[in-house]
């Protein structure tokens, strides 16, 4: 590659500074510009909320690398720095100031936002979201010192763990889900029911099948949620966690190929071969499942980053990582890797003491392992892995046997 090059990235969170990395390691000697809209450089969201909105975990733990890592790189990070128009034809972006950066490759890592709940009262304050630094920030301020009254619209994964870490705060928490059980959508009702139980467990109220129709406040700040029906839960501060929406917005304006984000190859190339795309605006086409995911999960930020610079360089890449994502949530602390589509149907085998939430679970569809769960039983992640990759028939027996070691299997 020449270094007269010049690639931009759009977006700085991990899969841009994943990509950018990649470059160099892969020996890139051409410019990078890596632009991001927020005004904090790359960092990671899971501990958003958990440790670091829990105060546990200090500001510079989130961070993808320390500050002098891009000029020791090379890598032109410019924060604060919004890109408003995508021209393919042309090969630039347009930014917010006006300027016109030229590109020979194009990354789009434009991550996602959280959904937006269009109810009466949505615009109170004391309302948050959660997705940026900014956000946990607010959200620790108002939960450090115990005793408030949060309630929670949604029960995902980042509404359950921030109802784990404000009740471990002190505070009184109260879950509003609209299915009868928490995570189901996820990993089904039997596992979903366990998370539902820790939560009642540890003192957090949850509302099942219920349907959110107003927040309600006083002197322009939330002081509760209503229901259908008239009830009032109230509150001092309320989250919205209902599910988050890909920005593709630049690359459908641009006139890319979009369905549920933006679609690429296994190359994670776009409909323009110029450009790219990953992290959470992905939909890739899986190469082991012939089908396409897009995840908004931290490992395949990381990933397809990293695969992604490296189709860039014009590399042979074929991206087929086993999604994986994790959560801690009060005692319990789970790792999950598997295809999701796949998993419709499929049997669940126990290994290990379910009782006492410490197993691993495997769904098995046609006598396959499709995905795996590990559940306060660690060191294992790998090797449930290395079975959903092998894609060998296995003997359900065999697996709910902890006699048998997995990597056998």
């Amino acid at each position: 590659m020449s270094e007269d090059q010049s690639f931009v990235i759009v977006g700085a969170g991990l899969t841009g500074a994943s990509a950018a990395e990649s470059l160099r390691t892969e020996g890139f000697g051409g410019r990078i510009r890596l632009l991001g809209a927020e005004r904090y450089r790359p960092y990671i969201r899971p501990p958003l909320s958990k440790d670091y909105l829990s105060g546990k975990d200090a500001l510079d733990t989130v961070f993808v690398h320390p500050e002098a890592w891009y000029d020791e790189n090379r890598v032109e990070l410019e924060m604060g720095t919004a890109v408003v128009s995508l021209d393919p034809d042309g090969r630039s972006v347009t930014l917010a100031s006006g300027e016109r950066v030229a590109y020979d490759a194009l990354l789009l890592a434009t991550g996602s936002s959280p959904r937006v709940l269009t109810i009466p009262g949505a615009d109170l304050d004391g309302v948050h979201y959660l997705r940026t630094i900014d956000d946990s920030q607010s959200l620790h301020a108002a939960l450090k010192n115990g005793g408030r009254r949060l309630v929670l619209i949604g029960s995902g994964w980042i509404g359950m763990e921030v109802a784990a870490t404000a009740r471990t705060l002190g505070n009184e928490v109260t879950i509003l889900e609209r299915d009868e059980i928490p995570l189901a959508a996820a990993v089904g009702e039997e596992l979903g029911s366990m998370f539902a139980e820790l939560h009642l467990e540890h003192g957090v109220v949850l509302r099942r099948s219920v349907v959110v129709d107003s927040i309600v406040g006083m002197n322009g700040r939330a002081t509760g949620v209503t229901l259908t029906g008239g009830e009032t839960i109230e509150a001092d501060l309320v989250l919205i966690g209902v599910g988050a929406v890909p920005n593709v917005e630049l690359a459908k304006a641009a006139g890319l190929e979009i369905d549920n984000g933006v679609l690429v190859d296994a190359a994670l190339c776009t409909s323009d071969e110029r450009i790219f795309a990953a992290g959470d605006i992905a939909n890739a086409y899986h190469p082991v499942i012939g089908q396409r995911l897009r995840s908004e999960h931290w490992a395949n930020a990381l990933g397809s980053g990293a695969a992604a610079g490296r189709s860039m360089l014009g590399q042979p890449v074929s991206f087929d990582d086993i999604p994986y994502f994790y959560t801690d949530q009060f005692d319990l602390g789970m790792e999950y890797s598997g295809y999701g589509p796949l998993t419709k149907g499929a049997t669940i085998v126990y290994r290990g003491d379910r009782a006492a939430r410490e197993f691993i679970a495997f769904w098995l569809a046609g006598g396959k392992v499709v995905a795996g769960m590990n559940v306060n039983v660690w060191d294992v992640n790998e090797a449930v892995q290395g079975i959903i990759r092998r894609g060998n028939t296995v003997d359900p027996a065999k697996l709910a046997d902890e006699s048998i070691p997995l990597e056998g299997l």
